[in-house]
């Protein structure tokens, strides 16, 4: 339970980082959000995977819920365009890594029983 919540911290890092930089194009002070977003989510991301979660997953659930959480919010925060088709890329892309989840699970099974 605790590398979901440091992985979902580690999201939200980088979202809010990735957001400040297209802010930090009008305010320039916003620069020293980036860098510490960016550091801390990469912070983040590393003690998920010392916790044990597979580096798939954990670079697949992060960078989709990024991306996803990314191009909701910049709609919001820059009225940016989000299409009915930017949507069901998002429904793909969490699709694929739900995929990927499923898979990894299973595969940690199979290696616990093989044992």
């Amino acid at each position: 339970m605790t590398r979901w919540l440091l992985l979902a911290a580690a999201i939200l890092c980088e979202v809010t980082a990735t957001l400040s930089l297209k802010g930090a194009l009008d305010h320039p002070a916003l620069y020293v959000v980036v860098a510490v977003g960016y550091l801390a989510s990469f912070t983040l991301l590393a003690l998920v995977l010392r916790q044990g979660m597979a580096l798939g997953v954990a670079y697949g659930v992060w960078a989709a819920l990024g991306v996803a959480t990314t191009a909701l919010m910049s709609s919001l925060i820059f009225d940016e365009a989000f299409t009915a088709l930017m949507g069901l890329g998002v429904v793909l892309i969490m699709a694929g890594v739900l995929t990927v989840e499923i898979g990894s699970q299973q595969a940690h099974r199979h290696t616990q029983e093989a044992r």
